[in-house]
């Protein structure tokens, strides 16, 4: 019977091994020879100087197509790969491929045509994997050239502008391509009778844009006044959407008189571009004026960098003056473009443009270094240079200094690609940064008008987190601001999808995600649970308040295995190549973190064995106190004054613990009170037995009892020992007994002694003195100072 089904398991592999070799892919869907050729050349080409670099970045697109399907089929044939292995390690080889001992010819012949048809599968991912690393290489040698290029680029000099040989040729370039534009404008009656067929259009487009412009503030109050209407909190949210309307219709009315203008056709085609472009720069100085507006606002609340009034004003006035002079050096440079000017023509007219924008930018420096918190005491000057808001804008107002001072002296100097690779990014990083200011800010009124909080929710965790990622989404746009290629980003968020390896497996994104969310998935699920028992199921049993937060914790504790388990698992993360290296580092960090392993464990001991629980009264190395709450390091007691104290759980387990409140609340008070000597004492026994039995918290049985227990230096001294039913009320039950006995002596004339001592003067004639003392008093008589009683 074995050997039948031994033969019937290798019949099954047989017919799963051919079955896999008639369904699977056995070849690449690429065009194999269409990209060797192409690699080919593009490999020539990079080895070319001359080869621009339009070129190679039409190449590297063509190239990374190529990888991205290479990569695709590095998968291919996958579940069947893995089942052909999984098949061979069942049947048993040695390192070396042979049997440790010898085998039935039928399980031979399955094992070769096991092997026979993984090298088949094999074949299309080897080539994949082969060719996605040529295909990987050619494109970093493509990245390196163009930033090679790019760093030479930069570089380079280029005559100076302040070369007055330079001037009048930069200015006749300029007249001619005016001139140029001018050329392209079509004869007069073609231009008016392409003009009377767009009429219409231009009309309708011109008093649109005319409307946008004249009356969008009015139609941005309207309509913030009417969505207002649903609700009446978040007066921040209203005010920016305001302002942002303010911006936006205006903006829509010069997009569409540009449209109007192109649209008439009676300018040449370069006309139509630079209008467009005007357009769209006058976008970006209205965007420029808002950002400056929020940020440095005339409203105190509203201001992000509260700065003084005069101070901001002044910030907004060189903002508007930075933008005001890039729109003309955008529109300059278009210009000369559409002409064939000399190679320092740009640099000299950009030049004085450079030089105004730097002063407006020194100022703005000098104004930023000079913040201070208003919120701070102006003599803690310590606490004010460490706040973070005024660390950042001291390094973004030195920053701006520098970058003033430097760009033009670059400029002057003959590197203008230097100068201008520094100046206009610093000032769009700036800007970029106002705009995520703003949109941090409005988030944050967001989450007040949803919360409630108003404007107190500014200063909360969550709009904090709001900023951090307004910053990590706006870093792409930093990067691109300051010189980088899109495709530099497009491989760097490739290279990220594709993950990292991590052994024999590679963990990727979307491991990641998987990971996060089946984790999330299980602790919101054990949370629920916990929930669920808490409030519903245990306080319905007959288990104690411990026990109940005993089982809930536990359940904690599990459910977030399990989910972290589940998670691992799911994501697909193989860990067994970590195996050797977290065992090596399991012995250090064992030795390291010892001590809290050792908590660890003994507050799991404390969950099961329960031997306190919250809500006891317990003391525990010098400290008494109510058990607040039992963590798996620690566990915190609420002391009588009202203070935590954190008790490791190991000196839980291993110390000496009282607990006053196991099992029950019963417990005994002691009531210590003396009498003067002479007092009857069976009088006194009997008063203080009838006192301790009128309390309604001392217990009849065990009865109270009465002791005499001692014959002291100044009083006879009793004891009355009651068992109370709740020995929390200890204190309270002690000081009302003390107020019925101090009533009932009082009562029945019977004395609480205090300490009194004789004091003997052995020579008092030291003391006597034949004549008043310095001070006029007489001095002390010796027979009336021999004895005084206290």
């Amino acid at each position: 019977m074995a050997r039948a089904g031994v033969r019937i398991w290798l019949a099954l592999v047989l017919v799963t091994a051919l079955v896999t070799g008639l369904f699977a892919q056995t070849d690449l869907s690429v065009d194999i020879d269409r990209w060797t050729a192409l690699a080919e050349r593009v490999e020539a080409a990079v080895d070319d100087e001359n080869t621009s670099d339009e070129v190679l970045e039409e190449m590297r697109t063509q190239i990374v197509e190529f990888r991205s399907e290479f990569d695709a089929a590095s998968d291919l044939n996958a579940k069947r790969i893995a089942t052909l292995r999984e098949q061979l390690a069942a049947l048993g080889t040695t390192l070396d491929g042979e049997t440790a001992a010898p085998e039935a010819p039928n399980v031979v012949a399955a094992r070769t045509e096991l092997n026979e048809q993984l090298s088949i599968l094999l074949v299309p991912v080897q080539r994949a994997e082969a060719e996605f690393v040529r295909a990987d290489a050619i494109v970093t040698q493509i990245d390196q050239t163009l930033r090679e290029r790019g760093t030479k680029e930069l570089l380079a000099s280029s005559p100076s502008p302040m070369n007055p040989l330079h001037w009048e040729t930069a200015l006749s370039d300029l007249k001619a391509a005016l001139y140029t534009l001018w050329q392209e404008t079509p004869d007069a009656n073609d231009g008016l009778e392409e003009l009377r067929k767009t009429l219409p259009v231009t009309v309708l487009l011109t008093a649109l844009g005319a409307v946008l412009i004249f009356r969008g503030r009015f139609w941005s109050r309207m309509i913030v006044n009417s969505l207002q209407r649903f609700g009446a909190r978040g007066f921040g949210i209203w005010r920016f959407l305001v302002s942002l309307l303010r911006i936006v219709l205006p903006f829509g009315g010069l997009f569409l008189l540009a449209l109007a203008v192109i649209s008439a056709g009676y300018f040449g085609p370069s006309v139509d571009e630079i209008v467009f472009l005007l357009a769209f720069l006058s976008g970006v100085m209205l965007g420029m004026r808002w950002v400056a507006e929020r940020v440095f606002s005339r409203d105190d609340d509203e201001a992000l960098i509260l700065l003084p009034p005069e101070r901001r004003k002044r910030l907004r006035f060189h903002v508007g003056c930075i933008t005001a002079l890039v729109v003309v050096g955008e529109l300059i440079a278009q210009v000369l473009a559409s002409g064939n000017p000399a190679p320092a023509s740009r640099a000299v007219l950009m030049f004085p443009i450079m030089v105004l924008a730097a002063i407006s930018l020194y100022w703005i420096g000098i104004i930023l270094r000079g913040y201070v918190d208003p919120s701070k005491d102006e003599n803690a000057v310590a606490e004010i240079r460490s706040s973070t808001l005024v660390r950042v804008l001291h390094f973004i107002g030195t920053g701006a200094i520098v970058v003033a001072v430097v760009a033009p002296l670059l400029a002057a100097a003959g590197y203008h690609r230097a100068a201008e690779a520094i100046f206009p990014p610093y000032i769009m990083t700036m800007a970029l940064l106002g705009l995520v200011m703003s949109l941090q800010r409005f988030t944050a009124d967001v989450y007040g008008a949803i919360s409630g909080q108003g404007d107190q929710a500014r200063e909360a965790l969550l709009p904090v987190l709001f900023g951090l990622i307004l910053l990590i989404l706006a870093a792409p746009l930093f990067a691109l601001i300051w010189g980088a290629r899109v495709t530099d980003l497009t491989e760097l968020w490739g290279l990220f999808l594709r993950g990292f390896a991590i052994g024999d497996s590679r963990i990727s994104p979307t491991d990641f995600i998987a990971f996060a969310a089946i984790f999330a998935f299980g602790y919101v699920l054990t949370r629920l649970v916990q929930s669920a028992l808490r409030g519903n199921v245990l306080p319905k049993t007959q288990m104690d308040v411990g026990a109940q937060n005993a089982i809930v914790s536990g359940l904690g504790y599990v459910g977030i295995f399990l989910a972290a388990l589940a998670a691992i698992t799911g994501a697909g993360i193989d860990l067994s190549s970590l195996a050797i290296v977290a065992g090596a580092l399991s012995v250090g960090i064992g030795f390291g973190l010892q001590t809290v392993v050792s908590n660890f464990v003994s507050g799991i001991i404390l969950l099961i064995e329960r031997p306190i629980s919250e809500g006891d009264w317990i003391e525990v190395g010098g400290q008494m106190g109510y058990v607040r709450d039992i963590s798996v390091r620690s566990t915190r007691i609420e002391t009588f004054d009202k203070t935590d104290v954190i008790v490791p759980n190991a000196d839980l387990v291993s110390g000496t613990v009282t607990n006053y409140t196991r099992g029950n609340t019963v417990g005994r008070v002691i009531v210590r009170v003396g009498v003067a000597y002479g007092s009857d004492t069976k009088k006194v026994e009997t008063i203080l037995r009838e006192i301790a039995e009128a309390q309604p918290m001392v217990l009849a049985t065990p009865p109270p009892n009465v002791l005499f227990v001692n014959f002291g230096a100044d009083s006879l001294d009793f004891e009355v020992r009651c068992f109370l039913r709740d020995v929390n009320w200890m204190m309270a039950v002690k000081s009302d007994m003390n107020h019925a006995i101090a009533a009932r002596f009082t009562a029945e004339g019977i004395e609480i002694p205090f300490a009194q001592r004789d004091i003997w003067l052995r020579n008092p004639e030291a003391l006597r003195s034949d004549q008043n003392n310095g001070d006029g008093s007489p001095g002390l008589e010796g027979p009336s100072a021999q004895g005084a009683g206290s």
